[in-house]
């Protein structure tokens, strides 16, 4: 007995914290800034909690009915919250409204649970004995979720299925509560009818998980959604339409597959074009093998190694038939080597020394993705730069990003590099900026490689020519200790959203 009552505080640990993390990489995955995101919904949570817990004294009778409904309560709510919110989102202007509303009433009823649950159980206890072993199995129940959600719950069931699971596992508290305290119902009937029904419905929506996914995907993206993955680390949704396939990324378009090679065409071949006999390059991100076909044009290159957090990514990119012919196969070239590996601890714990590098990391729009655009990286990566070599940093848009993209310029300046700040015209981006950077002086290559249906060596030049509207502006380099290019890069394209 004693033993299934402290496995339901475990349990009901684990799964509050479950639902808070699932709301919490959401609410990153779909507005960025995980940071903030966490940040402002654990705090959220904890407060919501709070008020649980003071409303926990109002309840002075039947508290086992009261417990029952509680948890089938939390299992439903918590359940069906990442649904709700990927709906929410999709298809409403008050995401962060239902969002924080979703998590306050978690928090709530999470709240109530557990000094519901010490006064039912404190005439089998002692007072000690009581707090000792519920704060104990509470605690144990948060690790099991905090280690869990990372390595099971997302890779292998995602945030929709994932939420159900644990919303079972509340229902499932329930129910086994109305036999443990059975003598304080005398008519369970009613609560285990309940529970059941609160369990067909949970598991209903576990089993048809994968495709209430699919339509929350479909309803927000305008084209077809063709593969979707959920990984520890990010969204992966390729979206067609026509003869145009797209990669989005936590919902953020990543490349249209017609006019991508304008983007990779200008990211590798300035910088690459004019190192003569470059032998050894490297691709920090990138995982989807585009800017390697490009460099795999030049023969000279006798290995190219890529390294990218994501091992999800780059095994699409390298086994998919409609990905692999995009990037020409390039990620199963016997010249390519790929490391799935975060780039800044891979860069520290290497000695390789590269002639060219390229840092294709997505936009700034966090500080997990910030550190990558950093003093401190950049000074990592010069260090593994041969003394002729060069970098070359995907730098966001000098239009509509203009602050951010001259930071970009400053922090690479402040690094010790010589900038040549560059963009290009993608239509499904607009005007997109380039920075190349090394030791010495850059002059535009004289010969590129053939085949290229952008670059070409008389209009290669003009990419360094900048309009009034994109020309330099102040900006604060960006550290690691303070990343104001996050800061700069939030503002400027909330501005443009709204």
């Amino acid at each position: 007995m004693a033993v299934a009552l402290f496995l339901s505080v475990l349990l009901i640990a684990a799964c509050g914290l479950v639902y808070e993390l699932i709301a919490g990489a959401l609410a990153s995955y779909l507005l960025g800034d995980s940071v903030f995101q966490f940040s402002t919904i654990i705090g959220s949570y904890l407060f919501a909690m709070g008020i649980g817990s003071w409303l926990s004294r109002f309840l002075d009778r039947s508290l086992v009915s009261r417990f029952i409904a509680i948890e089938l309560m939390v299992g439903l709510v918590g359940g069906f919250s990442s649904t709700l919110l990927f709906f929410a989102f999709a298809s409403t202007g008050g995401f962060r409204f239902l969002l924080y509303l979703v998590v306050i009433l978690l928090g709530v009823l999470v709240g109530l649970e557990i000094p519901l649950l010490m006064r039912i159980l404190q005439e089998r206890f002692n007072f000690k004995e009581l707090v000792s072993n519920v704060l104990t199995f509470d605690y144990l129940g948060a690790l099991g979720a905090s280690l869990i959600f990372p390595l099971f719950v997302v890779p292998r069931m995602g945030l929709v299925r994932g939420a159900m699971a644990f919303g079972l596992l509340n229902a499932l508290v329930a129910l086994w509560s109305t036999w443990l305290f059975r003598r304080h119902l005398p008519h369970a009937l009613p609560q285990r009818a309940a529970c059941f029904a609160v369990l067909a419905l949970l598991l209903a929506g576990f089993v048809y998980g994968q495709k209430i996914t699919d339509t929350a995907d479909a309803t927000l993206y305008a084209d077809e959604v063709i593969l979707a993955r959920t990984t520890p680390y990010q969204r992966i949704v390729l979206t067609k339409w026509k003869d145009d396939y797209r990669l989005h990324l936590n919902a953020h378009l990543q490349f249209s597959s017609r006019d991508e090679y304008r983007y990779h065409e200008a990211l590798v071949h300035p910088g690459l074009a004019s190192l003569a006999g470059a032998k050894r390059a490297l691709v920090l991100g990138g995982g989807d093998g585009l800017a390697v076909r490009e460099m795999l044009k030049y023969p000279s290159l006798e290995s190219i190694t890529l390294v990218d957090l994501d091992p999800a990514m780059t095994d699409l990119f390298r086994t998919h038939p409609l990905l692999t012919k995009l990037n020409s196969n390039a990620l199963n070239s016997p010249r390519v080597r790929v490391i799935n590996a975060d780039a800044f601890p891979w860069l520290e714990q290497s000695n390789e020394v590269f002639d060219f590098v390229v840092a294709d990391f997505p936009d700034p729009n966090n500080y997990s993705l910030g550190k990558l655009f950093t003093t401190a990286f950049y000074r990592l990566v010069k260090q593994h730069l041969s003394s002729n070599g060069m970098l070359v940093v995907q730098a966001t848009s000098p239009m509509f990003a203009r602050q951010s993209y001259w930071c970009i310029v400053e922090t690479l300046k402040r690094a010790g590099f010589r900038t040549y700040p560059y963009h290009a015209y993608v239509p499904a981006f607009g005007e997109w900026g380039f920075v190349l950077a090394g030791d010495r002086d850059w002059r535009p290559p004289e010969q590129l490689p053939a085949g290229l249906r952008y670059l070409n060596v008389k209009t290669l030049p003009s990419l360094f020519d900048f309009a009034p509207d994109m020309g330099p502006v102040a900006a604060e380099p960006n550290r690691l200790n303070d990343q104001s290019l996050v800061r700069y890069y939030e503002k400027e394209w909330r501005e443009i959203i709204h």
